[in-house]
């Protein structure tokens, strides 16, 4: 079984292999209370940035575990970002689409406040409401042994959508919005090269010093709107469809990253 991971998001650069680290604070109270930690067991501390200590419990306390690091290790940073554009959802449903998407390897995560929204933020709402989103992720993060914590951007109003959509296409990106009318499939629409390849195929971005982007856009309950369908292809978004289905605002996401993530040599073994 893989070892627990606990988000440790300052000071781990500093550590090497041999030295002993203190997991305190509410992430030591969880390990030692809450899934009460003992010697000898295996746990992973990393800093959300792809820092990742392998360690063994030396000492566990209420609140506070000491732990000898084996190993540091660094995961990579993507070559392509895979960003998810999630509508605002009543009912958590755009925090159970974050969630999962977080587990199966989203880098980015944008609230979307879309015109068919039934959920609005706004003022203090829009501050908690995001610090939940927020929330979910480290979660999820932890929850999926990740060493690299998704961004959890500002929201977007449709207008700020489709703005973003054309940078990204400019800077060598894609945008897919899924829509159950659409006539292209996700698996036909081309990706960017990953970050420093070149092109690879038709409709492959430009080689960049920085890592292309792939926006994967989702409506809410009450679907996407013609005028913001327009604004976003007009911008240079590609609308696509998953498959026969019609899935949730709650589950079209995550299905839509996973596919990427295979599509992107991501679950690939060793991968």
């Amino acid at each position: 079984m893989s070892a627990p991971v606990f988000l440790a998001e300052s000071g781990l650069d500093r550590v090497v292999a041999g030295d002993r680290y203190v997991l305190d604070g509410a992430e030591g109270r969880h390990a030692g209370v809450v899934q009460r930690k003992a010697r000898g067991e295996r746990v992973d501390v990393v800093d959300g940035e792809g820092l990742r200590l392998r360690c063994v419990v030396e000492q566990a306390d209420a609140g506070r575990v000491t732990l000898l690091v084996q190993e540091v290790d660094v995961d990579p940073a993507p070559d392509v970002v895979v960003t998810l554009v999630q509508a605002l959802a009543k009912g958590d449903r755009d925090e159970m689409a974050i969630e999962a998407a977080t587990e199966v390897g989203v880098d980015r995560v944008v609230p979307w406040q879309a015109e068919r929204s039934v959920v609005v933020w706004r003022g203090e709402r829009a501050a908690r409401s995001r610090a939940r989103w927020l929330g979910t992720v480290r979660t999820a993060t932890k929850q999926a042994r990740r060493a690299r914590l998704p961004e959890v951007a500002l929201p977007v109003d449709s207008r700020g959508l489709a703005a973003h959509v054309g940078e990204v296409v400019a800077a060598g990106g894609r945008a897919i919005v899924l829509h159950e009318e659409a006539t292209t499939a996700l698996a036909d629409v081309p990706l960017p090269a990953p970050a420093g390849t070149g092109t690879t195929g038709p409709g492959a971005g430009p080689d960049t010093d920085g890592a292309p982007e792939v926006l994967v856009v989702v409506g809410p309950e009450g679907g996407i709107s013609e005028r913001e369908i327009e604004a976003l292809t007009a911008a240079g978004a590609v609308a696509a469809r998953l498959g026969p289905h019609v899935l949730r605002t709650s589950t079209a996401g995550p299905v839509a990253i996973a596919l990427l993530a295979q599509r992107l040599g991501r679950w690939g073994v060793g991968a």
